[in-house]
């Protein structure tokens, strides 16, 4: 009788660990957001410059392991935030070279199919049943499938590879997100933080694939 109430002590304290991971990922995840969106609406409206992409790889991979190294103290939180801005703040210029070319539809259009995605993807982890940890091989496998395409087409400059790049990019960050979901609600991710910057980085991943696609398909007309 003693072992079993244990056990379901264990079980309850697990199930609320769990949900209040679940919480404060969700919670940090939306404030990243909008600090990220505004960020991004100051940039854009001090019309400032890409900062390249040298700048780009060593601040986000930088501010990225800073957070990840902090991930269990308040430290992490500042990161978070540092890396969010940062990624808004590149954000700024790629959205003003769009609306410059009369695309502001497509920006719109991305927004609403990265918000359809995201929220499609979990509730599918958040309600199933079926175990989704075989999507970590073809994340690791897609990872170097894309990298592979990336360098490739920075030589090649080819506009059909870079179409099916931004499409590997939308498949990539889609089974990131239903991963990461489904590690939170099964306690294998217990960093509310970690959660938090795998989620932001495939959404906003995602929503400059699906950018991308409109544009490259806009371009076509």
């Amino acid at each position: 009788m003693n072992d079993r109430s244990v056990n379901h002590s264990g079980a309850y304290e697990s199930v609320l660990s769990t949900n209040k991971v679940l919480r404060n990922t969700y919670f940090l995840l939306s404030m990243t957001l909008v600090w990220s969106a505004v960020v991004a609406g100051f940039a854009m409206a001090m019309n400032l410059p890409h900062p390249g992409l040298i700048i780009t790889l060593v601040g986000f991979y930088g501010l990225m392991f800073l957070t990840e190294k902090n991930r269990n103290n308040s430290m992490g939180l500042v990161f978070t935030f540092a890396l969010t801005g940062f990624m808004g703040y590149t954000l700024g210029p790629i959205l003003n070279m769009y609306l410059g070319a009369g695309m502001g539809d497509a920006i719109i259009t991305a927004l609403g199919g990265t918000a359809l995605t995201f929220l499609a993807c979990s509730a599918y982890a958040l309600t199933t049943k079926r175990d989704l940890s075989f999507l970590n091989g073809m994340l690791m496998a897609g990872f170097f499938a894309i990298i592979a395409a990336v360098v490739a087409n920075i030589f090649l400059q080819l506009p059909a590879l870079s179409l099916a790049i931004s499409a590997m990019f939308v498949l990539f960050s889609s089974a990131a997100i239903l991963l990461t979901t489904q590690s939170i609600i099964r306690g294998g991710e217990t960093s509310y933080i970690s959660a938090t910057v795998t989620l932001y980085v495939s959404i906003y991943n995602l929503f400059l694939s699906l950018l991308q696609l409109l544009g490259i398909m806009g371009g076509d007309d």
